[in-house]
């Protein structure tokens, strides 16, 4: 059956609307495409080189996207450094009045930050809100409990905190971190992803600056830009999430420094599966890890199986896999009632053609070294719109047992795309759930939880769970990662205000340094 877009979900209405909330920050359409500006001094301007930006839906161009040089960036550091020392004079009860009403505003575009994201990054609607959600909800939370946190006399930073981060989640990730730095008295600088988001961020910033957040928005090439807000000595604190090659770079640019830092990296996330009965249960899990395509820091692309479990865990495993639904985000029947739902899907594109081309080029160099495909999925079928672009989209992958020089083997995915290693022993299954040296989570399944307590503890994972996924976490969970999964400072909870403000002269913060590692209670 043909498919059509559903009522008001066409890119184009939804960034004319994306124009109406937020004018200042877009230039008049050139050929009906919308350019947009940097909040840079204050102000939205049009300065910069546009480029074109592409949804990764159906390979039409979004938006134009102006990107800065290092000179103009830092004119808006500086700037932002101004800014800084006033708001970090602003009593705590004007920054709450001031947040508070930032959240109000953006509460009330709630379904249009949503919508960008479909059309920005490809994340289905269920999923889209609740990256909005996930980051309104987080933040009302802090702004209950930023006096206690506070209480202690923590000042803010010396100067602004500089915000680099990927493009999966604008808003629970980074608009989220931004309005607890700037509860904590704190200006921000943040860097829209090459990739994504640019203009979901845009309309959440210009509505940040309406309710006199010093929050400055600048977009161009890591490469041009990194030198700026990484090493600038007006930055206070650099905050970033993304690959370890991107993270590394920035970590070695702080060498040097005594910056505040706090890098989130990716790494294996595994499952261990090890002694185990309760196969109802774990099946729940596997599908909702399905969801956005596995394009997230938290997700578990390993499984790590006990020999003698594998063919009970396949039988539980493969028709999930074989359920996933993931096509066009907004494709809908042609009778579909304008009331009617949007589709109930696990993912829709990845963030690029390039990425689906990158992993399927992994998927097929796996194969030629001697993993054996267990489950390869087509995108015949899939929800699409008639002669729609689907480059960017990749069908669910299962590989056996990938070979040690894959990159398959050692890396995270960021994808579809799930590996199992066979294992006979527990020290084999700890080699291979720690194959990426470090990972944010990991996972063991065990009938015993006391026999799981004892090996969660050589899983080089910042949190473990037992018989079920561990996650970032929301309001007072920490958050953080071993090994070269992270560099600098743990947050979430208290942990995110203390790594953006100074405390007495034995103020020592939770986190992985170079020459130690401090983990908080009950990590």
């Amino acid at each position: 059956m043909a498919l059509r877009l559903a009522d008001g979900t066409a890119s184009s209405d939804v960034l004319d609307r994306a124009a109406a909330a937020a004018p200042e920050a877009f230039a008049a359409p050139i050929d009906g495409v919308h350019t947009l500006h940097n909040l840079i001094e204050g102000d939205w301007r049009a300065v910069g080189v546009p480029a074109a930006v592409r949804t990764p839906i159906d390979n039409t161009i979004l938006v134009r996207l102006p990107r800065l040089d290092a000179a103009t960036a830092h004119a808006a550091v500086v700037h932002a450094a101004t800014e800084h020392r006033e708001w970090a004079g602003t009593p705590l009860a004007d920054r709450k009045a001031r947040v508070t009403a930032a959240l109000d505003a953006l509460t009330a575009h709630r379904d249009l930050l949503a919508l960008l994201l479909v059309w920005e990054i490809g994340k289905p609607w269920r999923l889209a809100g609740a990256d909005v959600d996930r980051a309104l909800d987080g933040v009302r939370w802090y702004v209950d409990e930023i006096d206690r946190m506070l209480a202690d006399g923590r000042e803010p930073l010396p100067g602004p905190v500089s915000n680099i981060a990927s493009w999966n989640y604008p808003m629970s990730v980074l608009v989220h971190a931004e309005l607890v730095q700037l509860l904590a008295g704190n200006a921000v600088i943040a860097k829209t992803p090459s990739q994504g988001g640019a203009v979901c961020l845009t309309v959440a910033h210009a509505l940040m600056r309406r309710a006199g957040l010093p929050a400055t928005l600048v977009s161009g090439s890591g490469e041009e830009l990194s030198e700026v807000l990484v090493r600038a000595p007006e930055v206070g604190a650099v905050a970033f999430v993304g690959g370890r090659s991107n993270g590394g770079k920035v970590a070695a640019a702080l060498l040097d420094t005594d910056k505040r830092h706090f890098i989130e990296q990716e790494g294996l996330n595994a499952w261990g599966i090890w002694n185990f009965s309760r196969w109802d249960q774990l099946a729940g899990h596997l599908k909702k890890g399905f969801e956005y395509g596995k394009q997230r820091c938290t997700a578990y692309p390993r499984f790590v199986v006990q020999r003698n479990l594998v063919d009970q865990f396949l039988d539980v495993y493969l028709p999930v896999v074989r359920s996933v639904r993931f096509g066009h985000p907004l494709a809908v029947e042609h009778d579909r009632a304008a009331s009617d739902p949007l589709p109930e899907l696990d993912f829709g594109p990845l963030i690029s053609a390039a990425k689906a081309e990158e992993l399927r080029r992994k998927v097929d160099e796996a194969v030629r070294g001697g993993a054996v495909p267990l489950y390869r999925g087509r995108l015949d079928g899939a929800p699409f719109l008639d002669g729609q672009d689907t480059s960017a989209y990749v069908a669910p992958s299962v590989l056996l047992a990938p070979p040690g020089r894959s990159r398959l083997m050692h890396a995270e995915p960021f994808g579809p795309v799930d590996t199992i290693v066979v294992v006979d022993t527990t020290d084999e299954l700890l080699a291979a759930m720690n194959a990426s040296n470090g990972s944010l989570v990991a996972s063991l399944a065990c009938d015993d939880e006391e026999e799981a307590a004892k090996l969660a503890v050589d899983v080089q994972a910042f949190k473990v769970g037992i018989n079920k996924p561990r996650s970032r976490g929301d309001r007072q969970e920490p958050f953080g990662g071993r090994g070269a999964s992270w560099k600098g400072a743990f947050v979430g909870g208290d942990l995110l205000v203390q790594a953006v403000t100074v405390g007495g002269a034995d103020d020592r913060l939770y986190g992985n340094f170079p020459d130690w590692t401090a983990l908080p209670p009950n990590v």
